[in-house]
């Protein structure tokens, strides 16, 4: 099984590093899983125009492909004005949506307030609903007092949710694995 864990932006470093940690717990505590981080920051994506995905070239074909082929994900994002970034909007709209159904999904952000955290339960949850995905009851929000004077995750109460999330999407997919070739 394979864990794409997706830093969805193109600015900052805060949401990746949460991403990255939730993807080395996964690894720590699951070494069976294949994880792979996807960094928007190192693509040149082009904006979807509504044409068949299997047309777009470059880094955006490569990048259609790294999702496409993934079991399963968690999806970090920072908050601007209330909303996901316009790179994972733009992400979301690239994947056609059968690549997401039936896989399970884990969702992280990052933001100023602390009141951003509703975004997780407001726009990427109904995302992934009409994606047919299933979403890791755990999710992990992280303000900037989160963090130490080195960008490191300083709060113990964001590490113990990483944990958690980490085991939750692993325990989901196995589950769902396991339940999908039973019925198939």
């Amino acid at each position: 099984m394979k864990l794409l864990a997706i830093s969805g932006t193109i600015t900052g470093s805060k949401t990746k590093v949460v991403v990255q940690k939730v993807a080395d717990e996964v690894k720590k505590n699951h070494p069976e899983i294949e994880v792979e981080v996807l960094d928007l920051k190192e693509y040149d994506l082009q904006f979807c125009d509504g044409r068949d995905p299997s047309t777009y070239t470059g880094d955006t074909k490569k990048v259609i492909d790294i999702v496409s082929s993934a079991d399963f994900y968690i999806i970090g994002t920072p908050i601007f004005q209330g909303s996901i970034t316009g790179a994972l909007k733009n992400l979301f709209d690239l994947i056609p949506p059968k690549e997401f159904r039936n896989k399970v999904m884990g969702f992280v952000a990052t933001g100023g307030t602390y009141q951003h955290y509703l975004v997780i339960e407001n726009q990427l949850k109904p995302i992934a609903s009409y994606f047919r995905a299933f979403v890791a009851p755990a999710s992990v929000y992280a303000t900037n007092d989160h963090f130490n004077a080195k960008n490191e995750i300083a709060d113990a109460d964001v590490l113990s949710r990483i944990s958690q999330l980490s085991h939750e999407v692993v325990h989901m997919q196995k589950g769902l694995k396991q339940e999908l070739q039973v019925h198939l």
